[in-house]
């Protein structure tokens, strides 16, 4: 079955364009819906993804109507590909898994968003570790100093209770709890 997804990004915007284009390739069922495109929750295209069988074909009139980063695109293609299901771009006719050509370029687009996020990772990690060589601390701050940590557990040895101690230091119970640890 050829299916058809549409979306503009505000309630202003008409999708008549798109349905018009989908209906005249063949789209036996098209899913509409009016969300930006940089939201990843958009309903009807979970939807349609999740109804997808073996053999359908998920079109679109332009990639960017799919999703708005190769991340995203990626991500979107292979839940399809995993619904046993092919994609087409109206136009953007190299984005076609139903054919070797364009199964062989999003692979290649595939490839190449992997090895950018593999550098931004080592990237990443570097910046990291050089901010760790300066003396850059990670992590939340501390709620208690040593000396009020140290009163805080003799308190809890003495007997006090926990939520005594947790309003004196201004602070929640379970980081008290966490001081017995």
């Amino acid at each position: 079955m050829i299916i058809g997804y549409a979306r503009v990004s505000t309630r202003e915007q008409d999708l008549s364009g798109q349905l018009a284009e989908l209906r005249a390739v063949g789209c036996v069922k098209v899913y509409s819906e009016k969300a930006s495109g940089a939201r990843g929750d958009r309903a009807e295209l979970r939807k349609l993804v999740g109804r997808l069988m073996p053999g359908d074909v998920l079109i679109v009139t332009r990639l960017d109507r799919l999703a708005r980063s190769t991340r995203d695109l990626l991500n979107v293609l292979d839940s399809v590909k995993q619904a046993g299901a092919g994609f087409r771009s109206l136009k953007d006719s190299w984005a076609d898994t139903t054919t070797p050509h364009g199964t062989l370029m999003l692979t290649i687009l595939g490839g190449l968003a992997e090895f950018e996020r593999t550098l931004i990772q080592a990237r990443t990690g570097e910046g990291r570790e050089r901010a760790k060589a300066r003396g850059v601390k990670f992590g939340r701050p501390a709620k208690l100093s040593q000396h009020q940590r140290r009163e805080a557990i003799e308190r809890l040895n003495a007997g006090e209770a926990i939520t005594e101690i947790a309003r004196t230091f201004g602070i929640d119970r379970a980081t008290v709890y966490r001081l017995q640890q």
